[in-house]
C-alpha cells in the first residue's frame, strides 16, 4: 500500500470523504487521491516521492508556478511580524490600490477570504445597491457553495452527479433565476418576466467549471446592453479568469466591463484569500460606509497580503508573462485539437489562453447541457493513464487546465506525446 493510500484510508475516518473539498476527491475516476508533499514550478511530489507535471496550480492561483522564490521571500519577511492582527495594515492599502490600478472598472475593492465569500458579499452589495432581490446565473457556472447559488452549478457539482446541494432551504434560491449559458435570448426572457426586480447578473466570463466554454462572440456584450438598459448590476466571477487571461483579466480580453468583480486566490500568490470590488457608487453600499454588512477577521490578512502583493506586482511588471502563456496555450492546446483531428478522434479541445479543457464528445461544447455529454468513462481511463505517466490532471472531465509561467515547451511536448500514446492503444 502506498503512504498515499495509508493516509487516505486515515482520512476517511475524520474528514468526510477522506478530502477538504470534493474536487479533490478521486473516487469519479476510480482512484484514492494523491496525498501532495510538496511542490516547485510547474512539478507535484506526493508523500510518496512520485513527481507531477501539474496541470491544476491549486485551481489556478499558481500562474507564476508553485513555490515561486519571489512571493516565497515576501511570505516569510511577513511572516516574521506577525501572521495575524485583526486590525487595518498599510498591506491592505497597498493592495487595494494595486487591484484598482490593473483594472479598469474597479474604483474601490473589499478583501475577503475566499472566492465563495466575495461572490456571496458581491451579490449582497449588488441587491442593497438597487433594492430588488433576483439574481441571474447560468447553467453550470459555479460561484462558490453559498445556498442561493448551488442551483445547476458547475464543478464538482457536476462530477458528483448531483443537481443542486441537500441542506439548502427552497426558500434560499427563489431568487435564483437559472439562464442558458451562450443564449442571450434565455437571459432576455428572464428580463421581460422579471425586469424591475433583477439586482444582478452574475456570470464567468468564461465558463470554467463545467471544463472550459468561452463566450460566443457577442454574448458578453449583449449581457452588459441589457444590464444597463434594466439598471442591474452585472458581476463578472472572475475568480478563474481574473489577473489570468490577462492584465484586467476576462474584461480586457473581450473588451467589457463589469459593474462588479469578484476575486480569489489568484490575488494571494495561492493563499487564502478573494476579493469583490467595482463602481465606487455600489461598493459605498457596504458597511461602514453604507447598510449592507459584511466583515471578516481575516479579511486582508497580512501574509496573505504580502503574497498577492509580489506576485500582482510581478504581473503588472512582466507584461511579457501574458504573452507567453498565450504562446503556451497555443502549443499545448492547438497541439491536442491536431492529434484528435490527425487521429479523428471524436472529442472537442475548447481553448482560452491559458485554460483548456478536452471533452470526450464528439459535440461541440458551447454550455453546460453540451459538456454533460461527454464520455466520463473515457475521461476516467484518460486520466488514469495520464496519472500513471506522470501528468496531474484534475479528476474530473468538467474542470480546466492550468497552465503556469513555469511550464516549458519540453513540458507540452512530453505531455502531447503521453496523450498521443493513450490514444494509440
Amino acid at each position: 500500500m502506498t503512504r498515499s493510500e495509508e493516509l487516505f484510508y486515515e482520512a476517511v475516518n475524520f474528514i468526510p470523504g477522506g478530502v477538504n473539498s470534493p474536487v479533490r476527491a478521486f473516487g469519479s475516476v476510480g482512484m484514492t487521491p494523491r496525498f501532495i508533499k510538496s511542490a516547485e514550478g510547474a512539478y507535484l511530489i506526493d508523500a510518496d516521492g512520485n513527481r507531477y507535471l501539474d496541470y491544476i496550480g491549486s485551481w489556478g492561483p499558481m500562474i507564476l508556478g508553485h513555490a515561486n522564490p519571489l512571493v516565497l521571500q515576501r511570505v516569510e519577511e511577513a511572516c516574521k511580524k506577525g501572521l495575524s492582527f485583526g486590525a487595518a495594515t498599510e498591506a491592505e492599502v497597498d493592495m487595494a490600490k494595486l487591484i484598482c490600478s490593473m483594472v479598469p472598472s474597479v474604483e474601490m475593492v473589499r478583501m475577503v477570504n475566499s472566492g465563495t465569500e466575495a461572490v456571496m458579499s458581491a451579490i449582497r452589495a449588488a441587491r442593497g445597491y438597487t433594492g430588488r432581490d433576483k439574481i441571474i446565473k447560468f447553467e453550470g457556472c459555479y460561484h462558490g457553495h453559498s445556498d442561493a447559488l448551488l442551483v445547476k452549478a458547475g464543478s464538482g457539482v457536476m462530477t458528483a452527479g448531483v443537481p443542486d446541494s441537500s441542506g439548502v432551504p427552497e426558500g434560499c434560491t427563489q431568487d435564483t433565476l437559472p439562464a442558458a449559458y451562450n443564449d442571450i435570448s434565455s437571459v432576455e426572457k428572464l428580463f421581460e418576466s422579471y425586469n424591475k426586480e433583477i439586482a444582478a447578473v452574475i456570470v464567468e466570463p468564461v465558463g470554467a467549471n463545467m471544463g472550459v466554454v468561452p463566450p460566443v462572440k457577442g454574448f458578453l456584450q449583449k449581457l452588459r446592453a441589457l444590464c444597463t438598459e434594466n439598471k442591474t448590476v452585472l458581476i463578472f466571477d472572475e475568480v478563474i479568469t481574473g489577473f489570468r487571461l490577462a492584465m484586467a483579466g476576462a474584461q480586457e480580453y473581450y473588451g467589457v466591463e463589469a459593474d462588479l468583480t469578484t476575486y480569489g486566490k489568484i490575488i494571494g500568490g495561492g493563499m487564502p484569500v478573494g476579493a469583490y470590488g467595482g463602481k465606487k457608487d455600489i461598493m459605498e453600499v457596504v458597511a461602514p460606509v453604507g447598510s449592507v454588512y459584511q466583515a471578516g477577521t481575516l479579511s486582508g490578512n497580512p501574509v496573505a497580503m504580502a503574497a498577492g502583493i509580489a506576485q500582482l506586482t510581478y504581473l503588472k511588471d512582466h507584461p511579457e508573462v501574458y504573452r507567453r502563456l498565450e504562446k503556451m496555450g497555443e502549443l499545448l492546446y492547438g497541439g491536442m485539437k491536431e492529434l484528435c483531428e490527425r487521429e479523428k478522434l471524436p472529442y472537442q479541445v475548447n481553448r482560452v489562453g491559458s485554460l483548456g479543457c478536452m471533452f470526450f464528445t464528439p459535440d461541440p461544447v458551447v454550455d453546460y447541457t453540451s459538456a454533460k455529454k461527454s464520455d466520463t468513462e473515457m475521461f476516467r481511463l484518460y486520466f488514469r493513464h495520464m496519472l500513471e505517466h506522470g501528468i496531474y490532471l484534475a479528476p474530473s472531465q468538467f474542470e480546466a487546465m492550468f497552465l503556469s509561467d513555469s511550464h516549458t515547451e519540453e513540458d507540452i511536448r512530453y505531455t502531447l506525446d503521453t496523450m498521443h500514446r493513450f490514444f494509440e492503444k
